[in-house]
């Protein structure tokens, strides 16, 4: 695997700048829809290249912020066609359940905060898009949304790459560090949330 990717970014290198551009698209609006597809890791090296003058800064940013954003409305359409349906493991097997259940728990608690959060909510970007397509949201205020968001991660770690210059790999690791604490983090506050629920159900019954 760790060879597939590293013969992935040396191809990319080699590519026309149209190419490479097309490229970072198709990633940033794949990772939403299939979340194993490495996207933020893909948008580093973007930044790379422009940082060597391959490819310009700007046009990167704005190409996967719109790759990033028009992923997520897919995710979002086929959560508002199907429904609940659309939340089912079984049917979205690449899906994992626990993501699924907590961005229903994000989205009863916060609302559009969590669109407006997604980007920063490493592994569950897809998950949050059909929960918000399932409740049957705005889709203008989503788009608009999910777009700023993205423009901001984005342009986070598209200078990052930039910055750093030959040292890109170091920001695929902190980003996956950071995945890690996100994590843990929703982890925990997920517990809080329940059991904030289970305290208020038992003090109605009491």
């Amino acid at each position: 695997m760790i060879e597939w990717v590293g013969n992935f970014f040396e191809w990319m290198e080699l590519l026309a700048p149209a190419w490479a551009y097309a490229v970072l698209l198709l990633v940033a609006y794949g990772e939403n829809v299939v979340p194993p597809i490495p996207g933020d890791l893909v948008v580093v090296f973007g930044g790379y290249l422009a940082g060597i003058g391959r490819l310009n800064l700007l046009v990167v940013i704005v190409l996967a912020t719109a790759g990033g954003a028009a992923g997520f409305m897919t995710m979002y359409a086929i959560g508002r066609r199907f429904g609940a349906a659309a939340l089912d493991p079984d049917r979205m097997r690449w899906l994992p359940s626990e993501g699924l259940e907590r961005a229903q728990q994000w989205m009863d608690r916060y609302g559009f905060g969590v669109v407006l959060a997604n980007r920063f909510l490493s592994g569950a970007r897809s998950v949050i898009s059909l929960t918000v397509g399932a409740a049957q949201m705005d889709a203008t205020r989503t788009a608009i949304y999910c777009t700023i968001s993205a423009a901001v991660w984005i342009s986070i770690i598209t200078y990052a790459g930039y910055a750093v210059g030959e040292n890109w790999r170091i920001i695929g690791e902190y980003l996956r560090a950071y995945g890690r604490v996100v994590l843990v983090v929703l982890f925990l506050v997920g517990l809080a949330w329940l059991g904030q629920k289970y305290l208020r159900a038992s003090d109605d019954t009491a």
